[in-house]
């Protein structure tokens, strides 16, 4: 792209909004889909005798402290789960850093914040260690980097492979606005204390869609073709497939069904989301995450709009508290924010202040970029004095 092209451009919300859209709109999705998630759409229709159109209760109402599979976890009713728990903290990372990050920042920064830093934590209803809270594939972070001393560009390789990593890479999409490739790669790097395989790869897509996201004039298009020139093995063969089948429906109410189908091939999880296949989640060349694949193809059908993308996240079951976390990200980013009631909602009840880190990561970002800025322009006159071809602009 020429850079006469480039200024042609709409330029759409600022940099500040679209942090701003996109981590809120991330958690609000994650807060939605937290009290469906595991189920299908035919059961949530049952449960909730219709689609669920916003902020829901406990599926087992107030037995949910003791109700399996689920306890002590209060998840509905506005509650944010893991998935922002985690976005959080690595935006506490980015805040200490104040530069770009790698498998060793996790180790050295987000470990200890997860082992030492009581917070609030919604789905508990009480002050904790967030290591109390989060999925076992991420204390699988702490058992390896800080007890097993493993090189943490390597501490993700014998986890199970899930969307764990590419549920809170957010932030590196953002940090890297319009710069799908470098997101791509930070991710990669990041997701290594982590995950292996399509985990690990997901971790990169997602960080690319949401930096492709915030690029001026971008659309749902733009960001998949974004993601289709970075993605890799089964992960892309997974998005392929899925956005093509998504590009015919204009409704999720129409495509929860085909969606599933065409993901199906991908994921190894199976059917019955509750009692995986012997293959689940182990390292493989051929398959995918469920998640990522999802949330663009819900992207598509909604044309963007973060209502309809979120809610096709929510309605679609299965592990929907981490696909609708990633389309509000990747919707926000695209300039269409969360429903204000719905964020204020969800601050309210899971006790957070959800733009706070968003000012965090945006003062961060142009911190990096203004570094990045020095440290290529140091490369450029170090090119030119041995010879090379220097920048005419």
């Amino acid at each position: 792209m020429t850079q006469q092209t480039a200024t042609k451009l709409p330029p759409g919300p600022p940099l500040d909004e679209r942090i701003t859209a996109a981590l809120v709109g991330a958690a609000v999705g994650d807060a939605l889909g937290g009290p469906v998630e595991g189920y299908s759409p035919d059961q949530i229709v049952e449960r909730h005798g219709g689609r669920v159109h916003g902020i829901v209760g406990p599926w087992n109402g107030d037995a949910w402290r003791t109700a399996r599979p689920l306890a002590p976890y209060h998840k509905g009713d506005g509650h944010v789960t893991d998935d922002t728990l985690m976005t959080h903290a690595l935006i506490r990372v980015y805040a200490t850093v104040r530069d770009h990050l790698d498998a060793y920042a996790i180790a050295d920064h987000l470990v200890p914040d997860l082992m030492t830093n009581p917070r609030w934590i919604p789905e508990l209803e009480s002050e904790a260690l967030p290591l109390h809270r989060v999925f076992l594939a991420e204390k699988w972070l702490v058992a390896r980097l800080h007890y097993g001393h493993v090189d943490p560009r390597e501490a993700g390789v014998g986890n199970i492979v899930n969307c764990g990593a590419a549920m809170y890479m957010a932030p590196v999409g953002l940090v890297n606005a319009a710069n799908p490739p470098a997101a791509y790669a930070e991710a990669l790097d990041i997701a290594g204390a982590h995950q292996s395989s399509y985990g690990r790869e997901a971790a990169g897509v997602l960080a690319a869609g949401v930096a492709a996201a915030c690029t001026p004039g971008a659309t749902p298009d733009s960001v998949v073709a974004a993601c289709l020139s970075l993605a890799k093995d089964g992960t892309r063969a997974a998005i392929e497939r899925v956005c093509e089948v998504a590009a015919r429906h204009t409704d999720f109410e129409s495509a929860l069904r085909p969606l599933r189908e065409a993901v199906a091939p991908y994921d190894t999880v199976g059917d019955d989301y509750r009692s995986p296949s012997l293959g689940a989640r182990r390292p493989s060349r051929l398959h995918s995450i469920e998640e990522l694949p999802v949330a663009l193809a819900l992207l598509i059908v909604a044309r963007g709009d973060y209502r309809h993308a979120v809610l096709g996240a929510v309605n679609y079951g299965r592990d929907c508290d981490s696909i609708a976390t990633m389309a509000g990200a990747m919707a926000g980013a695209l300039g269409s924010p969360p429903p204000e009631d719905w964020a204020k909602a969800v601050a309210e009840a899971s006790r957070l202040d959800l733009w706070q880190p968003a000012t965090t990561l945006t003062e961060v970002t142009q911190e990096i970029f203004a570094n990045d800025l020095r440290r290529r322009r140091t490369h450029e006159q170090a090119f030119t004095a041995l010879g090379g071809r220097g920048c005419s602009a």
